[in-house]
């Protein structure tokens, strides 16, 4: 009985789980974005990012405005590595980024034909223990980690076979942490 009633209690928790993220997916699809308020204000933006394309430095812009230098920073984000990349003349370069790939979808890569690169991505992976499972830290650049997660759609029970519902969170969880990637 109390294994039922733990089993009716995770189905719960999923479910609530997978109903807030559409709901997050069907506002930012309207356009509605979440968290706070940014500091410097809409109508102050342009100016901003105006006066940082003339050469005018953060921490001045910072001291001018009444706003932190992140504020700032997160305001002229964009324009930040394309002055760089432009001032030095020079292509910018894709990094490695590290992620936490859940055990899940790392089992069932490992199983899955992958060209050379991802195989080593994988490979060269760092173990983690989480809980009951683990987790696998893998480095590669951005392109690599898409198309790994590209790899394994099959999880999110999108051909029409049916998938465990862990499996299906696990891939999701990739998947937000490789969309928040910036390429």
């Amino acid at each position: 009985m109390v294994q039922t009633l733990a089993a009716a209690g995770e189905l719960q928790r999923d479910l609530r789980r997978e109903l807030t993220y559409d709901g997050l997916r069907a506002a930012e699809a309207k356009g509605n974005k979440g968290g706070r308020r940014p500091a410097v204000p809409a109508d102050k933006t342009d100016a901003l990012r105006s006066a940082y394309l003339e050469g005018q430095s953060i921490a001045a812009l910072a001291r001018e405005h009444d706003a932190g230098r992140g504020a700032i920073r997160t305001a002229v984000a964009d324009l930040l590595r394309e002055r760089t990349a432009a001032d030095l003349g020079a292509p910018v370069l894709k990094l490695p980024v590290t992620l936490d790939m859940p055990g899940k979808v790392a089992d069932f890569l490992r199983a899955a034909e992958l060209d050379d690169v991802e195989r080593a991505a994988l490979d060269q992976g760092v173990t983690a223990r989480r809980g009951q499972g683990y987790t696998l830290r893998v480095s590669a650049i951005p392109a690599v980690h898409r198309q790994l997660l590209d790899r394994c759609q099959y999880l999110d029970g999108t051909q029409g076979i049916p998938v465990v519902p862990a499996q299906r969170k696990a891939r999701r969880e990739y998947e937000t942490r490789v969309s928040a990637l910036v390429e």
